[in-house]
């Protein structure tokens, strides 16, 4: 699969399969893929723009469209469903390579599926990634090297120098475009009922 994808399995895996080219297409990458719920499941899907800056309520809206269509197309999930398209947020999940190393020296809690000297969960700051392994230097000075592929989560923790960091990734606007863009990243687009 492809480094750039975070790794998912089952239905969530072949939903990134179906929708990751037409993002792509559309200059944005998956950060995550959910399906939540078993009687009407909302699929979820967290999105960056590839230019690494923060997605806007319309860049949600575009993706939401292009993506409700391939879904319907392809019909992946029975019966009704609700799509929901977000940004990652501020305080965003670690799902990627390129997530840990673009987000090195800030803080974040991890939780691996499979204890590591003991241990399931992880609280430091990032220190990067290689396609293997994530690494963390743990609040009490020693490094943890975490299998990609057994990490169960991991998300940021919100800090002013994440907010600040974050702040810098916003493109250039207008003043009053800021203010929808904030929303945009706090408040996921409209839901689509399938």
């Amino acid at each position: 699969m492809d480094a750039d994808l975070p790794t998912h399995s089952g239905l969530e895996a072949r939903l990134v399969a179906l929708v990751a080219p037409t993002l792509d297409d559309l200059g944005y990458e998956i950060v995550r893929v959910a399906v939540l719920g078993r009687e009407r499941p909302t699929v979820q899907i967290m999105a960056d723009r590839k230019d690494g800056t923060l997605i806007s309520v319309d860049d949600c809206e575009r993706i939401s469209r292009a993506v409700g269509a391939v879904l319907d197309v392809e019909d992946p999930i029975p019966g009704l469903w609700t799509l929901e398209v977000s940004s990652a947020g501020i305080d965003r999940p670690l799902t990627r390579a390129k997530d840990w190393n673009r987000f090195a020296g800030h803080q974040a809690k991890a939780e691996v599926l499979v204890p590591i000297d003991g241990r399931r969960r992880f609280a430091g700051v990032v220190l990067g990634a290689d396609a293997e392994n994530a690494r963390m230097r743990l609040d009490d000075g020693t490094e943890a090297v975490l299998p990609l592929a057994e990490i169960r989560r991991a998300r940021l923790v919100l800090t002013d120098a994440l907010i600040e960091a974050s702040a810098q990734m916003a493109r250039p606007t207008a003043e009053g475009d800021q203010e929808e863009r904030k929303a945009g990243a706090e408040n996921p687009a409209g839901r689509k009922l399938h």
